[in-house]
């Protein structure tokens, strides 16, 4: 496996974790964009793992999910 691939599995898992977030805090979409203030078509990437997030953008969706950067980043020890 490349290591670009490795990355990229690395982002779905974030995005996968970021949309699990949302969902239990039952926000849509749109409404997890509109409270950390980011597009929702973004939101939709991030989820997808097509974009790569800044810290800001973490830091971003912490806030609006009421939570801290470190339950936003998945860590496979804490998994």
């Amino acid at each position: 496996m490349l290591v670009e691939d490795i990355y990229l599995e690395e982002l779905k898992k974030l995005g996968r974790h970021i949309r699990s977030l949302r969902e239990q805090k039952g926000y849509s979409q749109e409404a997890l964009s509109f409270k950390a203030d980011l597009h929702r078509t973004y939101v939709s990437q991030l989820e997808l793992g097509q974009r790569n997030p800044s810290y800001i953008t973490l830091l971003k969706l912490a806030k609006a999910l009421s939570t801290s950067i470190y339950e936003v980043v998945p860590n496979d020890r804490r998994e």
